[in-house]
């Protein structure tokens, strides 16, 4: 898709831009930069074309540029997300490049460590899915491409072919945050952050500026890097409405109207909305809007704090913040703090967004066996907490022996500390769970310790594996005792007992993994 300039972008280009390089983005390498430098491409501003501006090299171009390639090959340039996220479309805008754009482009993406090498990048062990296959570009336009993938990347790989020069990229989506690092008990967050995950659906009008500059990172350095709707000449009030990180509950707003001083809004009004799930379309006229911050006098160029006088706390999962009549804000921070539930949602929309192989990773945490892992990716999106738990039971009842015996193998022995398979786990959050289920031999006795260790060795040579048991709220004397007992079975009697402690062990883990613990 060619969009000429002035004509109307996709629909896909109303999201954040995810490679801004007010978010963070970067452009770490590239096979060429001889004309223009790779910078460039992330920009914020608008490309430019100075006729006569020109440099040793040659002429002077708003963009990266790459020299006249004489052998077989192709340029590309590695690009850091600012936010990891879901890519809903992507911009390659080749402004002012007439008879220097390139024929094709692709784009591939990966799911990598946000301070990964350059090295580790390019290393042929890499994971890149090819989101945006070769396809003709046009010079001087936007060309635009949607993007179906519904993974989590953290980085980009524009391949241009042969050569040439691309002014802007523009990567739209979705940002999605490492919940499992975010969320911690207790923990103040600013609900609104594009970093944290918030969206700003929709506004009245952005007509000097847009509105996602609401929730972006740091202070604005100036009025166009705010939200800025034109004048009103009728009656009415302008708006924004921002979908909050995760469900939360409030303790203090901040609206900075800073440079804005001429054009800052007379009065502001804060309200909230508790309703996942629900669409933009949806909210502008349900009711169930509670009002959060008065209708207030606004100062210019000021940092506005409200804490004491908020009328409602939460939970929300919404906020619109209403201006009167028009103006510029420069920012909205709704600091606050996740409620469990809304912590686990969005832990979940991790889970459904990892890759394929980052997601069996962080399932064999709850569940060893490699088969259970792989189904259970295979089996996303789970729409809720209810679906996992019970598509994890599904899959659990269709496995084997074999899958058992690996799932067992990721735990260590009652009392020790390393998994008999250390590769299958070494992850800290299974350490983790494994130290916090055998809590109770941490007060044991030594005759107890050396019990546990003696038993364990003849459970071991006549199973041939290592004891499994729910431990969770177990001391070590009762798990001594389940051990004796479960020592007079037969191998088959054993091996399907252990088989539904694993069982409940995985169903115990899953719900650690969506609600913390």
């Amino acid at each position: 898709m060619v969009e000429a300039r002035g004509v109307t972008a996709p629909a896909f280009a109303e999201a954040l831009d995810l490679a801004s390089e007010r978010l963070g983005g970067a452009v770490l390498a590239a096979s060429d930069e001889f004309f223009a430098p790779k910078e460039n491409l992330l920009r914020a501003s608008r490309p430019v074309f100075l006729e006569h501006e020109y440099t040793d090299r040659g002429k002077w171009m708003d963009g990266w540029e790459t020299r006249r390639r004489r052998t077989p090959g192709f340029d590309w340039c590695l690009v850091r997300l600012g936010l990891p996220g879901i890519v809903r479309g992507i911009i390659v805008d080749t402004a002012f490049f007439r008879g220097n754009y390139p024929e094709h482009g692709s784009i591939e993406a990966c799911a990598a460590r946000p301070d990964a090498r350059v090295e580790e990048l390019l290393d042929p062990r890499a994971r890149w899915v090819e989101i945006v296959p070769r396809s003709p570009l046009a010079g001087d336009a936007q060309n635009a491409f949607a993007v179906s993938c519904s993974s989590r990347f953290t980085h980009l790989r524009l391949n241009i072919y042969p050569d040439g020069g691309v002014a802007r990229l523009r990567v739209h989506g979705d940002a999605v945050p490492d919940w499992r690092r975010l969320d911690r008990p207790g923990r103040e967050i600013d609900l609104a952050a594009a970093e944290n995950g918030a969206r700003v659906l929709s506004c009245s009008d952005m007509f000097f500026g847009v509105r996602h500059n609401l929730i972006m990172p740091g202070r604005a350095a100036n009025m166009g890097e705010g939200w800025e709707t034109r004048r009103r000449r009728g009656p009415g009030h302008d708006w924004a409405l921002v979908a909050l990180a995760a469900q939360g509950e409030i303790d203090r707003i901040e609206v900075d109207t800073s440079h804005f001083k001429g054009n800052y809004p007379d009065s502001c009004m804060i309200e909230g909305i508790d309703a996942a799930g629900r669409s933009a379309e949806e909210l502008a006229g349900v009711e169930g809007w509670r009002e959060i911050v008065p209708q207030t006098k606004l100062q210019a160029h000021t940092r506005h704090l409200f804490e004491g006088e908020l009328r409602a706390t939460g939970p929300f999962t919404h906020v619109r913040l209403n201006i009167y009549p028009d103006g510029g804000v420069s920012r909205l921070r709704v600091h606050g703090k996740a409620t469990r539930s809304g912590a686990a949602e969005q832990r979940l929309r991790l889970l459904n967004a990892l890759t394929a192989p980052e997601a069996e990773a962080e399932l064999r945490v709850a569940c060893g066996a490699s088969a259970w892992a792989a189904q259970m990716t295979e089996a996303r999106p789970f729409r809720d907490e209810e679906h996992l738990r019970a598509t994890a039971e599904q899959v659990f009842a269709r496995l084997g022996p074999e899958d058992w015996l690996e799932a067992f193998r990721a735990h260590p022995r009652i009392g020790e500390a390393r998994p008999a398979d250390e590769a299958a786990g070494k992850s800290a959050l299974a350490r983790r769970f494994s130290s916090q289920e055998q809590a109770g031999t941490s007060a044991a006795d030594e005759e107890t310790r050396e019990a546990l260790a003696r038993d364990n060795r003849a459970y071991d040579e006549k199973f041939g594996h290592i004891f499994i048991v729910c431990a969770t709220g177990k001391s070590a004397g009762e798990m001594l005792q389940v051990l004796r007992e479960r020592l007079e079975h037969t191998p088959e009697e054993e091996l399907a007992i252990a088989a539904e402690e694993q069982r409940k062990i995985t169903a115990i883990r899953l719900k650690k993994m969506l609600r913390g613990g």
